[in-house]
């Protein structure tokens, strides 16, 4: 990877979290602490790994991304407007009664959401369905879909990923965002997933554990995806990462899960964002 798309990937990252912060500060409500923390994986997705044209976003050749933790919309809103596929003035009408950007994603709504997803471990079961549809139409198209380490308390994801190993659906690529908080707390007082590489590796998947932020470690991670092809095995890529992500007095605070920030926080953050974003620009 280039010093020059190294940079291209960080302000992307960075403009989804302004994108984060804008739209939950405008709803007064929101899950920011989650969105933060996927906006790099958000940003190299959407940027540089998916199959996808933002003129075409019902294009039948495209790759499929499913965000399982659909309570994180708010990045993958960014992350669409940042892309081309609606304008980002947009972000700031989140879960506003009337808007098409609802709280949780809407695929009737909003283009370039492949599936409305919210209930928890329901994504990934569709992800998996879209794939194995995928390879019996013999069409080419990848598959991806983005978990909470949360969310994997629910027994509906396991399934899933039985399902995956047992149609060796080497199309599907799960992540799972391993920020190790949710809205009750630490992951491993609610429900302590760990060893969640072994657990996945006894599943079936060829497991890719990395720095969520890092994103010379994100592009090794999909290369390992790709050279997976035809080997009959699924993806999981654990992403290791800091909930909050980009912004100090979010980052670790399992508070920030589902609240807003106020006009004072919502100041402080995107002064913290635009900082970020000039000494990017400056060592360019």
């Amino acid at each position: 990877m280039t010093n020059q798309e190294q940079h291209q990937l960080a302000a992307a990252a960075l403009a989804i979290r302004m994108g984060v912060i804008e739209g939950t500060h405008s709803a007064k409500s929101g899950h920011p602490g989650g969105s933060l923390s996927a906006a790099d994986m958000f940003a190299y997705l959407y940027e540089k790994e998916l199959r996808i044209d933002p003129a075409r976003p019902r294009w039948p050749g495209r790759d499929r991304f499913v965000l399982s933790k659909g309570h994180s919309a708010p990045a993958l809103y960014a992350a669409l407007a940042h892309r081309g596929f609606f304008p980002a003035e947009d972000l700031k009408t989140l879960r506003h009664i009337g808007s098409y950007l609802q709280g949780h994603p809407n695929m009737n709504s909003v283009p370039g959401v492949d599936m409305s997803t919210g209930s928890l471990g329901q994504g990934v079961s569709v992800a998996a369905g879209m794939a194995k549809a995928a390879r019996l139409m013999g069409s080419g198209v990848n598959v991806y879909t983005m978990l909470g380490d949360g969310e994997i308390d629910e027994g509906e994801v396991w399934e899933a990923f039985m399902f995956a190993a047992h149609y060796r659906l080497d199309n599907l690529c799960v992540m799972i965002d391993l920020n190790g908080l949710q809205i009750d707390g630490p992951t491993k007082d609610v429900m302590n997933y760990e060893p969640i590489d072994a657990k996945m590796a006894a599943f079936g998947f060829d497991v890719v554990t990395i720095d969520g932020h890092d994103f010379a470690q994100i592009e090794r991670a999909f290369g390992i995806f790709h050279q997976n092809a035809g080997s009959g095995k699924p993806t999981c890529i654990l992403m290791r990462t800091v909930k909050g992500k980009g912004v100090s007095f979010m980052e670790n605070n399992a508070d920030w899960h589902g609240k807003a920030p106020n006009d004072k926080e919502y100041e402080t953050a995107m002064q913290e964002l635009r900082a970020q974003l000039e000494k990017l620009e400056a060592a360019q």
